[in-house]
């Protein structure tokens, strides 16, 4: 079996190499045939918006699988760089899935929570219409509707407010700032999914060994707010550190977030099943972890 990880330094591109070398995860053990299981990893040295580049890549390693972490999810940065932002979560899949679909290889290619508009009262699934609001939201989206134009055998997987061991994530920024201030705001009227990078790399390697092609949610199960999710990230690290709540509006951005984007894994419920973990049992693992990994 061959695979070809793109962004594969970032969070969940580091993850999934780490997992698929240990041969389990924390959930638990990933299937036998990724023992033999030869691991293409690149990262900014091979510019997916590229075409000419994605099809000799894709070319010569001809992989079975292909799955793309490669984004720009710097969501603030995305409202007025709207060249980079189109060029790697819209034109970047595009050219994946045209060479995907030219040399026979499955594509995964990893989603968001903001393709919706964030003004609903009960979590997303995967078939409610997309509205994203923010200039990352409409590029990821655009992103999608290319993969699914253009690969026959892909599988879209939506994602949220995730953390893994590699690069920075919301999790080390908390504990970071509350060493070093020891009272922090956290905005306490957005609620969403946090999600362990370690969780999603697992559930993407099941999917990887299926033609169950579409589009999926994974996220942690359970929900909270920012605030929610920096209390327990304070309190399971042991730092003495206030946290307090304010509003989105004490705390302006340049892009919009969604109020609530929950997701639902619904469409993991009804074929590989759904063996994501509680948010607060899979956070309170990742910070065990974190030092030693």
């Amino acid at each position: 079996m061959k695979i070809l990880i793109t962004g594969a330094k970032g969070q969940l591109g580091s993850e999934i190499q780490r997992i698929l070398k240990a041969g389990k995860s924390e959930i638990g053990e990933i299937d036998q045939i990724y023992k033999t299981a030869e691991v293409t990893a690149v990262d900014i040295e091979h510019d997916i918006s590229d075409m000419q580049q994605v099809m000799k890549l894709v070319g010569s390693v001809k992989p079975d699988v292909v799955i793309n972490c490669a984004a720009m999810t710097n969501v603030d940065a995305c409202e007025t760089d709207f060249v980079t932002a189109m060029k790697v979560n819209a034109i970047g899949p595009r050219n994946l899935a045209v060479a995907a679909e030219k040399y026979g290889s499955k594509l995964i290619h990893i989603s968001t929570d903001y393709v919706f508009a964030g003004d609903a009262n009960r979590p997303y699934v995967e078939w409610d219409i997309c509205n994203p609001q923010s200039i990352y939201g409409k590029s990821k989206r655009l992103g999608e509707e290319y993969v699914l134009a253009f690969s026959t055998r892909c599988f879209i997987v939506r994602t949220a407010w995730l953390y893994g061991y590699e690069g920075k994530n919301f999790v080390k920024t908390i504990i970071r700032a509350a060493r070093e201030k020891g009272s922090l705001m956290v905005v306490n009227d957005q609620r969403g999914n946090p999600t362990n990078a370690n969780d999603l790399a697992h559930h993407i390697l099941k999917l990887a060994l299926t033609d169950e092609y579409g589009i999926y949610h994974c996220t942690g199960n359970g929900e909270c707010t920012w605030y929610d999710f920096a209390k327990r990230i304070v309190g399971l690290s042991n730092i003495p550190c206030e946290v307090n709540p304010c509003t989105t509006e004490e705390y302006p951005r340049p892009a919009r977030r969604p109020a609530y984007s929950s997701l639902e894994n619904l469409m993991l419920k009804c074929t590989v099943g759904d063996e994501m973990r509680d948010w607060q049992a899979a956070l309170e693992m990742y910070i065990k972890n974190l030092e030693e990994v």
